[in-house]
Formats: structure tokens, sequence, C-alpha cells
């Protein structure tokens, strides 16, 4: 797969989608978790759920700073490591999920690393596959669907999008590559957060702590 090239980060499409990336903050088992997240709709967030597990005093921060919206898990997927949120009172536009993201696409990881400020990082979409991997507990190993693509993941990425040149969702980050070679990651794909979007609705449990 051909590297990432930085001058898609110029796209002012890609640039637009960062009003619809938030950061996504809370303490599970008395410590402090965050990461980020992506409107999928007016007052709903897509995260991980490895970003949200254990919480009961989730917020998001729209733009990354203060005020702290409170939110609510409506969906939880540790298997597939998903989750979505609502979030009253925050306004910003939707991101589309891209109908049947392409293999090589050039793209970005959007997000909040390390709890800092908000980063745009190239990336490359790469396949989409069954692995034996784990969930967001680290059980395992489970059969789960995976999308990986190329480029630099840190902590705090997660639950943020990997949206193509047109601002369009790819995948959701849940966790980077280990170990030697090239930098990559691998994201949750469009089908399943599809399928949690369309499912969520009521309060749910967030189970126990991840961290």
């Amino acid at each position: 797969m051909a590297p990432p090239k930085s001058a898609i980060l110029r796209d002012p499409r890609i640039k637009r989608a960062r009003d619809s990336v938030v950061r996504v903050l809370g303490t599970a088992c008395g410590l402090n978790v965050e990461g980020s997240g992506w409107v999928a709709a007016t007052g709903v967030v897509v995260t991980n759920a490895h970003v949200v597990a254990g919480e009961s005093d989730t917020t998001v921060e729209a733009d990354g700073a203060p005020p702290m919206l409170n939110a609510t898990t409506i969906y939880f997927d540790p298997s597939n490591d998903v989750a979505v949120l609502r979030v009253p009172g925050l306004q910003r536009r939707a991101l589309d999920l891209a109908p049947r993201p392409r293999r090589g696409a050039a793209g970005a990881v959007l997000g909040y690393p390390q709890n800092g400020p908000f980063r745009a990082t190239a990336a490359r979409l790469g396949m989409t596959q069954t692995f034996s991997s784990q969930d967001a507990y680290g059980r395992g190993p489970i059969s789960r669907s995976i999308t990986t693509f190329r480029g630099r993941v840190r902590p705090g990425n997660s639950g943020g999008p990997v949206v193509d040149g047109t601002g369009r969702v790819m995948s959701t980050v849940f966790a980077a590559t280990v170990g030697g070679g090239e930098r990559g990651g691998y994201g949750v794909p469009n089908r399943i957060v599809r399928r949690a979007l369309a499912r969520a609705s009521q309060p749910v449990s967030t189970g126990a702590c991840a961290h």
C-alpha cells in the first residue's frame, strides 16, 4: 500500500470536518479517560466502547474545549469496540459515512491525541477483513471485522474518524498497530457503525472499566 501523503490535509473539506470531531472525557474506576468521537447526527456522537466503558459521567467537548456537554451512552458494543452517545445541546454538522470505502483511498485521521489539541494526520485506507482479535476489554480471541489503514495513531485518537478527501467517514479508529514497521491503525468498519446507529435509542450500561 502506498504511503499517506500530507497534501490531503490542505483540502478544505477535511479542514471543515474538524468541526464535527469532539473530545470525549470521563472517569472509570477512579481513572481519567479521554478519547475522540465524531458527530453522526444532531446530538449524536460515535466513539469506541473502551473510551466510555465503566463510566457514568461521560462528557463531550466540541472543539476540544469547554463547555463540557453531558453525554449518555445509548449503544455499547464491546465486541466491535463501538459506542453511540446522545449529547443534548451539541449542534454540529453530522459527518456522512462513505458508502463503499475503497482500499488505497487517501484520507486523514482526525482527533485529540494525548488529550491535547486537535490533530489531523494523513492516512491511507487498507482492507476490511475478518480477524481473530480481542474485544474492548482485551478478551479473546474473538472473530471480528476490522478495517486497516496506514497513518499515525496515538492514545486519544480512539473513537475519532478516518475521513476521505470529501470529509466522509471511512472508518472509526480503535487502536494503533504495534511493533516495528509502518505506522498504522485499526478501525471499526462502516457497516458496523451504521448498524450501531440504527439500533441506538435508549440509555444502556457501559459495563465494567476497560482501563
